[in-house]
């Protein structure tokens, strides 16, 4: 039975495609579309999916006609009203915060854990607790719109000149620059509990009543990243108590604040998150909220394929000539990051290579970059003692001397662990760097410009190439 799971009408439209537990096919309308962030499926996303079979059922991410009364009575702003459809395959649709839950629990080894779910607002539910046992999954506390975690941090990366929905990501890189002291009393009257706020923050912050200067806006983001995590503390102690559960499940979108989640593992023993817990996962969540039983999960390499393998020489010689370079080979990986497949990988142990990358990116030269590292060597380069193979960790760098341009302005690093099972190519790689300098760590960062899609196939190589003069491994 195949089954096509969709999102659509959020920020960053994604289909999936399963077959009776595997996972056949998973991508990002934005990197068809080239629109960045785009909120509908288009024919050329389909096209690519489809391939893999016609699906005998579709299951949709959130409930449309839920989300339409919400809009209508308590207010927001979105669209509910999907607009794909295939003619004469039934069509079952899930609610938002359920379609979270089951991407994380049913992608986990997990069979018995608590799952919790928090983003900016689904039809009604911000931030939800559910019990995940066997293939069932149970409610067992619901926090409703307007107070949400997603909202609060959207709305500061609003105040600060940033884009909500889009550029929360950068907020959380720019606090390791602020003083979180200067504004944590004005920032935490904001959101003193986790179930206590000001107000709505759907429209922003909107008595703020101060002149922003430059330094102000690292300064704020340093304060809303620190009341950000005390709250996050707050809630997930709460749901291990409630629940009596070790093993941690967390989705939606807060589940990308890489710095707060590294907390968690002060609360618990074990930790899933899926790597795209964002709307996009939901797609395939919906597929396995119908499916109803935990999915093969081989890992997040499940997008457009370029049918080539991993060149490795091809690629270590680069690096080691040029220090940089750029790489598109396989399956685009389903989530914002970048793992292996649509990378910029380059020698971490150039100080001045952080510079160099965010020009060509044409991003802001504060941004940081993820250093990736073989997993058996982790914990003598990184402060962990866990594996983080989709850069979903914060962590203290051990050997920054070493390889400065992957440690951000706290001493910290964002890692990316690889092991010989989750992408051999890579793993190879850097195996092969290592035995030549000494060093198991790459900088690995995102094959795109600041505020375009990840490259995805052919065309957008041969475009990358001629527009900006880097030549890409495929």
């Amino acid at each position: 039975m195949k089954i096509l799971g969709i999102n659509e009408t959020s920020h960053d439209a994604a289909v999936s495609l399963i077959e009776n537990g595997k996972i056949l096919f998973a991508g990002h309308a934005e990197r068809y579309s080239k629109e960045k962030n785009d909120w509908y499926i288009n024919d050329s996303l389909i096209k690519d999916c489809l391939q893999y079979g016609t699906p005998d059922y579709i299951a949709y991410y959130e409930k449309p006609l839920l989300k339409a009364t919400r809009l209508f009575l308590r207010g927001g702003s979105g669209d509910w009203k999907p607009r794909f459809e295939i003619e004469n395959i039934p069509r079952k649709s899930f609610s938002h915060h359920y379609s979270h839950a089951a991407a994380g629990y049913y992608t986990s080894i997990f069979n018995d854990a608590v799952i919790v779910v928090l983003d900016a607002i689904g039809e009604y539910n911000t931030s939800t607790i559910w019990v995940g046992e066997g293939d069932k999954i149970k409610l067992r506390f619901k926090q409703n719109y307007p107070v949400s975690f997603g909202l609060f941090y959207s709305a500061f990366t609003k105040l600060i000149g940033l884009m909500p929905n889009q550029e929360e990501y950068i907020m959380m890189g720019m606090a390791a620059y602020g003083d979180w002291r200067r504004y944590y009393k004005e920032v935490d009257e904001y959101f003193p509990e986790y179930d206590q706020q000001k107000y709505n923050f759907h429209k922003g912050i909107n008595d703020w009543g101060m002149v922003i200067t430059e330094q102000d806006r690292f300064d704020i983001a340093a304060a809303v990243q620190v009341v950000y995590e005390q709250r996050l503390n707050q809630f997930m102690r709460m749901a291990k108590t409630i629940t009596g559960k070790n093993n941690l499940v967390f989705m939606g979108g807060c589940a990308l604040n890489s710095s707060a989640n590294t907390l968690l593992w002060n609360i618990f023993d074990m930790i899933w998150i899926m790597p795209n817990p964002g709307d996009a996962g939901s797609s395939l969540g919906a597929a396995a909220a119908l499916y109803g039983k935990h999915l093969d999960w081989e890992g997040p390499y499940l997008g457009h394929n370029l049918n080539n393998k991993y060149p490795v020489i091809k690629i270590l010689n680069k690096i080691l000539e040029d220090e940089i370079a750029a790489v598109a080979v396989g399956k685009a990986e389903y989530g914002p990051r970048a793992l292996g497949n649509r990378s910029i990988l380059a020698d971490p142990r150039d100080p001045n290579i952080k510079d160099k990358v965010n020009l060509i990116k044409q991003r802001e030269l504060f941004r940081p970059f993820a250093p990736v590292v073989i997993e058996e060597h982790a914990s003598k380069w990184f402060d962990m003692d866990f594996a983080s193979p989709y850069m979903q960790y914060t962590v203290k760098c051990l050997q920054p001397e070493k390889i400065p341009s992957v440690v951000h302005a706290d001493g910290t690093s964002r890692v990316q662990t690889v092991n010989s099972k989750q992408h051999p190519g890579l793993y190879e790689l850097l195996n092969q760097f290592y035995k030549r300098t000494g060093v198991p760590v790459l900088l690995n960062t995102s094959l795109n410009i600041k505020g375009q899609p990840l490259l995805n196939d052919k065309q957008d190589i041969d475009n990358w190439e001629k527009q900006y003069m880097h030549k890409i491994i495929s």
